[in-house]
């Protein structure tokens, strides 16, 4: 999905941003327009809120500061965005002024969301699938699987679209394994997420469950921020993780949240300097992940939210410091970042500039050493005689 391009432009732009912290650009913004939502998820309790909307007037004071540029990608999202009183002006507005936007849905309605990509023209949309029919309908309390598949079949060579699966434990592997195959029987991309306690859509903790593989709890406290999952071990963990090398910026970051998980990987959270979201009430926080405020659009510009003085000081001291989540919005910036680092100079030369990290237990240990081994590990695994996949692949 990224090209040279895309690589050199963020690499320049985190030059800039670290150089130059007053005056930082964004790659990303999220804009969470509406609370509004038919979905009833479990591992998401937006649709408990109170109902409210980011006005297009709003969204228009947004994109018109200075750290918001035409190569910002702006995602439009909630809620269900296609719920959003001004969806449609909005969409519009958009088309006109800033074509590089996303949509995100759930794509319970799907009539809706087929018109308004013909005639709005996202640059992408993406399309939350957690798993088949019964685990949609366990995971986020509707019936929605027939939809979701209609807009796919409709829409999947009009736009650039991505399946979005967060596993959870409300889900398996096998789901995950289940929406690779949809995605390339459809030959659309797909996008794994991991669920985490986001601040702005944290829902009550799960209780203790009996795993499939004999987890005999799914969730542990950790940083006293995030329930985080277990190590995905066990039967077939070959084939599940095998087959995310077939996808696109998948991968590492599924295999590397066991040593992340067991605090062996420590990342700085560079991310922050280039991402952000908006939330449905005007709050602007430091991370999805961290219920810290930045400021609030009705009460300030967002350049001053984002690159003022106290903001500066704020990034800078969580960027150094904090690595207490495994969200993909952030840190599948930070993983592509020091990989690609790592091919141009030797870590003990980036350590000097970027300050210490580390993949694994092993700080000297590089990118490319880990995954080396991983991967002959997971061959080796996956060919032993003993080990089978207990599940089929399915037909979509």
């Amino acid at each position: 999905m990224y090209t040279i391009k895309d690589y050199a432009y963020n690499g320049l732009l985190y030059l800039n941003n670290i150089v130059r912290p007053r005056h930082k650009r964004l790659s990303q913004l999220m804009i969470y327009s509406t609370t509004a939502c038919q979905s009833r998820c479990k591992h998401c309790n937006i649709w408990q809120k109170p109902v409210e909307h980011l006005s297009l007037d709003d969204i228009k004071r947004i994109m018109q500061s200075r750290c918001v540029t035409r190569r910002t990608t702006v995602g439009l999202e909630g809620g269900e965005f296609i719920l959003h009183p001004q969806a449609a002006e909005i969409m519009a507005w958009f088309r006109e002024h800033h074509p590089n936007y996303t949509l995100l849905s759930n794509c319970l309605a799907p009539r809706r969301v087929i018109d308004a990509v013909r005639r709005y023209q996202p640059r992408h949309l993406y399309v939350s699938l957690d798993g088949g029919r019964e685990t949609y309908q366990r995971m986020r309390g509707r019936d929605g699987y027939d939809r979701v598949i209609q807009v796919v079949e409709t829409l999947k060579d009009k736009v650039p679209l991505s399946l979005m699966f967060c596993l959870s434990p409300w889900n398996s592997l096998d789901d995950m394994a289940f929406v690779i195959d949809i995605a390339k029987h459809y030959h659309v991309d797909v996008r794994i997420g991991i669920y985490g306690t986001m601040a702005y859509m944290v829902a009550s903790p799960p209780p203790p469950l009996q795993g499939e593989r004999g987890v005999d709890t799914l969730f542990s406290k950790h940083n006293a921020q995030n329930y985080i999952l277990p190590s995905p071990v066990g039967e077939g963990l070959g084939v599940r993780l095998l087959s995310l090398r077939s996808t696109s910026e998948n991968f590492d970051f599924v295999a590397l949240y066991d040593q992340w998980r067991k605090g062996n990987l420590r990342l700085r959270c560079q991310s922050i300097m280039s991402s952000l979201v908006v939330h449905s009430n005007g709050d602007v926080p430091l991370c999805q992940n961290l219920d810290v405020v930045l400021g609030n659009i009705h009460h300030q510009t967002l350049d001053d939210i984002f690159n003022g003085s106290q903001a500066c000081q704020t990034q800078c001291r969580y960027s150094k410091d904090c690595n207490g989540c495994w969200i993909n919005f952030h840190r599948k910036y930070d993983i592509i970042l020091l990989r690609s680092m790592e091919r141009l100079l030797p870590k003990r030369i980036i350590e000097k500039i970027y300050g210490p990290y580390q993949w694994t237990n092993n700080p000297r240990m590089t990118y490319r050493q880990y995954f080396r081994t991983k991967v002959s590990n997971l061959l080796y695994f996956n060919s032993r005689d003993d080990i089978t996949d207990p599940t089929p692949n399915p037909s979509p």
